[in-house]
């Protein structure tokens, strides 16, 4: 899937969330001074600032297949080598690298497990391949009381659920068929604190993701109907949102 959305809208629809994942993911592969390092499915890169601040912008490379995004991307981070094209078709050489990272992206690959082969095909023999994926399946995603509220009004709605590696295990799956080894599980988690719940509900009338295609598709009174529903599941304002996302961790 690609976003066809300008990227200050995807921050104020995920980024929040995104940048507090980045250090957690950059811990988990062992990110540190002297490596060379992608970010596969950057977005306007919330992870690779992280990795430009631990490593120097000619260390990063990126890619991503919305145009938008990755001007953006190249916008903020000068000197990254941020390049338009999927995660199934990494523009880049074997053992390239010394660690390959996908933040919240694999659910959105085409096909997940030749993107994540990709990514264990750039690294190099032995060096870390680590991705995470929001608990979508588990409910515990940012985007959760939105499809929650969303499936009260129309019980065929998959929401994001049944996306590739968004229930407990399954990420680990994908990752030892791309050939990945020495697999390991982890959680993450991030909090957001809302003054209101309008700061809140906002950003799903950006159109971004699937949950942002949803509501713009919805007629004036449904999307009202799925407002009012996504407030009742909410605390009063002002409240915190902590969201959790599974990570995994391999060697290439």
């Amino acid at each position: 899937m690609t976003f066809n959305v300008p990227a200050d809208a995807y921050d104020r629809f995920m980024g929040r969330y995104s940048s507090q994942l980045s250090a957690q993911l950059a811990d988990l592969a062992g990110i540190e001074a002297g490596q060379r390092v992608i970010d596969v499915g950057s977005g306007p890169g919330a992870l690779t600032g992280e990795l430009v601040r631990r490593l120097g912008a000619n260390a990063v490379a990126a890619v991503d297949p919305s145009e938008q995004f990755v001007e953006a991307a190249r916008t903020r981070y000068p000197g990254v080598d941020v390049q338009l094209t999927s995660a199934e078709d990494v523009p880049f050489g074997d053992d390239e690298f010394d660690a390959a990272l996908a933040q919240l992206v694999v659910h959105f690959m085409a096909d997940p497990v030749a993107g994540l082969a990709e990514m264990r095909r750039v690294t190099r023999p032995g060096s870390v391949v680590s991705a995470s994926v929001w608990d979508v399946g588990g409910g515990r995603a940012p985007i959760s009381p939105y499809w929650k509220a969303a499936r009260e009004l129309d019980p065929n709605l998959t929401g994001e659920s049944d996306r590739a590696g968004a229930r407990e295990g399954h990420l680990a799956e994908l990752f030892e068929a791309a050939g990945l080894h020495e697999v390991e599980n982890a959680e993450l988690s991030a909090t957001t604190e809302y003054e209101t719940f309008e700061d809140w509900w906002y950003p799903y009338t950006l159109g971004v993701g699937p949950a942002g295609a949803h509501a713009q598709s919805l007629s004036p009174d449904g999307l009202a109907e799925v407002r009012e529903r996504c407030r009742r599941l909410l605390p009063e304002s002002p409240f915190a949102f902590t969201a959790y996302a599974w990570a995994v961790r391999g060697l290439a």
